[in-house]
């Protein structure tokens, strides 16, 4: 059966040595997710949630020149191994594209996996170089450090 939405589909790995309950939380928090949610180039960001199944969330980003708002709505909220929303942008042609993370404990720590599927193939790479950017501030803002972490390579596949 042919998928009714097609697209790309990307995937997102990384380590952060914090346990799964907080970093899975950091998702679903507004005042955090401002914090962290700024791929390079963002200077400052704004959420709104309303953390339920079916519920929405919306993310405004700020550059320099630009805001770009993203919304969403809340597929499956299970805390604190998955979750999984809708993500729609002007990046995704306005259209709903679907996001999904894993938490899996992992040595001491959150093995993250992000997978967001249904993209515009010309949307690709820019969203890998933003969904790792965003990993790498969401553990420098959970661990409190500058440091790099350690960053498993993004995989992507069609």
């Amino acid at each position: 059966m042919a998928d009714a939405h097609p697209g790309e589909t990307l995937v997102v790995r990384r380590f952060i040595p914090v346990p799964r309950e907080r970093v899975f939380a950091a998702w679903l928090d507004p005042v955090s997710l401002a914090r962290w949610m700024r791929p390079r180039g963002i200077l400052d960001a704004t959420a709104e949630v309303d953390a339920r199944v079916g519920g929405t969330f919306r993310i405004v980003m700020v550059h320099a020149s630009e805001r770009f708002e993203h919304t969403g709505r809340y597929l499956t909220i299970e805390a604190p191994s998955r979750l999984s929303f809708t993500w729609v942008s002007k990046a995704t042609d306005l259209q709903p594209t679907e996001v999904t993370i894993d938490f899996s404990e992992h040595d001491g720590g959150t093995q993250l996996s992000l997978t967001h599927r249904r993209l515009p193939a010309s949307q690709v790479g820019s969203h890998r170089t933003g969904w790792t950017d965003i990993a790498q501030k969401l553990e420098e803002d959970l661990v409190g450090t500058s440091s790099a972490g350690s960053v498993s390579p993004p995989d992507v596949s069609v």
